[in-house]
């Protein structure tokens, strides 16, 4: 675990409602041309799936879970924290005074958010095999191990050339 991901923590960003997805990804691009991939872990807008039957037809849509509100996973810095602060959309960050105020597991799992450590049995530069999907069998060769997405980067051979596949942990095992 990297330094980084020692310091990365939960915190919830109050936006204008209605402007959820739009904050971001107006974050998603600013951390980009910002090169600050580093310090953001992840935003999500939680979504939940909601099921309406109308004159006996159904109809699924995705509702937000917190209207107004936006989860991230970052290191608070004097940048990070001015970037978040103004993006257009936002409103602040959710805490008192002016110090944002991470998010404790518990509050994580009330919202629905498991905060569920993986561990995988290979490393980067492991020989795997595809056990599930469309490339279920081919052999591969580890690149990159990504927990937070629960992703796996494998270089299989196909067609004579080495190609990246990014799988989900369950979908290889170590050979």
């Amino acid at each position: 675990m990297s330094q980084i991901d020692a310091e990365a923590r939960w915190y919830v960003i109050h936006t204008y409602s209605g402007y959820e997805n739009k904050v971001k990804a107006d974050l998603e691009k600013k951390i980009k041309n910002r090169e600050l991939e580093e310090y953001f872990v992840e935003i999500i807008v939680p979504m939940e799936e909601q099921i309406e039957i109308k004159e006996g037809k159904t109809k699924t849509s995705l509702k937000k879970v917190f209207p107004g509100y936006v989860l991230i996973k970052m290191i608070v810095t004097e940048e990070t924290w001015y970037i978040v602060r103004n993006t257009r959309g936002v409103t602040g960050f959710v805490g008192s005074g002016t110090e944002p105020i991470p998010l404790t597991p518990e509050e994580m799992r009330n919202m629905g958010i498991e905060l569920v450590v993986v561990t995988v049995d290979y490393e980067i530069n492991d020989t795997v095999k595809i056990v599930t999907g469309p490339l279920e069998g081919f052999i591969g060769t580890v690149q990159e191990i990504n927990k937070e997405k629960s992703k796996v980067k494998v270089m299989v051979s196909m067609f004579g050339r080495e190609t990246p596949v990014e799988l989900e942990f369950s979908q290889v095992e170590k050979v």
